[in-house]
């Protein structure tokens, strides 16, 4: 038990908060994409807008060098999490097992597929509470999570200091 105890200290170092310039492009970015996002939903009377794109956000805009923000994560990860949520539901039905079900088998798929992207893990969760049909992966799931990477491309290119993505 204490060698548990021992591990869960930590012996890393807090990294510094980032510059307020920087900070403030990050938001910068999320913003725009959540209201390019937004603006397709209402332009084209589709919802393409969920929660975990936020956290996807996050990552395309304040970490893009992180292998959780490459566009292929960003994308397929998803994709596959939305994927086994959906195939989950349709083959167990709703209920707090089968969603718990669905979050590891979407966590094991990404890694599984090499598309992790942690935003993706909530998307089983945003599934079995819509219950939606599998039209879902192609909106808002496809179309959003690409719009966020079209966004994160121009963006984060514009800024000198940036390169993104680091791969495909």
């Amino acid at each position: 038990m204490l060698k548990l105890v021992r591990k869960m200290a930590g012996t890393g170092q807090n990294p510094n908060p980032a510059k307020a310039t920087v900070a403030f492009l990050c938001g910068a970015g999320a913003t725009l994409a959540i209201l390019v996002v937004s603006g397709f939903s209402e332009l084209f009377g589709a919802e393409l807008m969920m929660a975990p794109f936020g956290a996807s956000c996050f990552l395309a805009f304040a970490l893009p060098e992180s292998p959780l923000a490459q566009p292929r994560n960003i994308v397929f990860g998803h994709l596959v999490a939305t994927g086994v949520g959906l195939a989950v539901l349709a083959i167990l039905g709703p209920g707090w097992p089968a969603m718990a079900l669905a979050v590891g088998l979407a966590v094991a798929a990404m890694q599984w597929t090499g598309t992790g992207h942690a935003p993706a893990g909530a998307d089983p969760i945003v599934v079995f509470l819509l219950q939606p049909g599998f039209g879902f992966l192609l909106t808002p799931v496809l179309v959003g999570a690409v719009l966020i990477v079209v966004v994160a491309l121009l963006f984060n290119n514009l800024q000198p200091a940036r390169r993104y993505p680091l791969y495909w």
